[in-house]
């Protein structure tokens, strides 16, 4: 199937790595040009040098969602170069593995202030560009502890629902302007915050053995963590053209472990 992304422009924030770095993977297969960003200047340029296309297909930056100006910086460069911009994928981010006893007011915040940031300030830059293009999209990487917390991961549980809650009003409010607003809810993907996980723990176990104890422990239906790629799926069928009657959804990725119904 055509998914009508060829020739499109779509930025892709924290791409130089997992669910990021598949996305952008997917969309250049699909014949799209993307922009990505990400904070480590190394890994951005390894990425980049591994996906094998020109200048004409794909612009990279070093730029922290924090920073509201390097964000805007950014965006104005990837309009630039081609000629506006179509999708949004709001990916940048990370887990915080904290309880509440563990938890500093330094976490909160920085917790907070990185999703509402990594949504808010990339949207706030592209929203000119989105609204001109006729067939706009904004995908938000989330997870299932929006809906379904773990006191284990307080922080990022409660910045996750907020960002999900924020999701659906971006829907109604940026729907006057064409712009379609949804959310994938992640479940637990083999990125690379896992195999350090893994090395932390020092279990004496193989990173297979150590997966699938995680998988049981988690409750995942399909037995093993997913893989980079299937989220990508999800993200790029979102961003497509065909996909223009959806919007203010949550698509769980999740291989089973999500349990909520709405």
């Amino acid at each position: 199937m055509d998914l009508g992304l060829a020739d499109r422009t779509i930025v892709v924030t924290g791409g130089s790595s997992g669910v990021g770095l598949a996305t952008v993977r997917a969309l250049l297969d699909e014949g799209a040009r993307v922009a990505t960003c990400g904070r480590d200047a190394g890994r951005l340029a390894e990425a980049a040098a591994g996906l094998g296309v020109g200048s004409d297909r794909l612009l990279t930056g070093v730029c922290d969602v924090r920073d509201a100006d390097a964000v805007r910086g950014f965006v104005r460069r990837t309009a630039e170069q081609f000629g506006g911009i179509d999708g949004l994928v709001n990916n940048a981010g990370q887990s915080r593995m904290k309880g509440l006893d563990d938890s500093t007011a330094e976490d909160w915040r920085d917790e907070l202030e990185l999703k509402f940031a990594g949504v808010l300030h990339p949207l706030q830059a592209a929203r000119p560009h989105l609204a001109a293009s006729g067939a706009a999209s904004v995908v938000n990487i989330n997870a299932v502890l929006a809906k379904q917390p773990e006191t284990r991961l307080i922080t990022t549980s409660a910045a996750r629902a907020g960002i999900l809650n924020l999701s659906k009003s971006l829907s109604v409010e940026l729907a006057a302007d064409g712009i379609r607003v949804n959310s994938v809810c992640l479940g637990l993907v083999d990125t690379g915050q896992w195999t350090r996980r893994h090395a932390a723990a020092d279990s004496g176990l193989s990173y297979e053995e150590w997966q699938t104890e995680l998988a049981e422990d988690r409750g995942i239906a399909l037995g093993r963590l997913g893989r980079a790629e299937e989220v990508a799926y999800a993200v790029v069928a979102l961003l497509s053209p065909r996909a223009s009657y959806i919007t203010g959804t949550a698509i769980d990725v999740c291989g089973g472990v999500g349990r909520s119904i709405l």
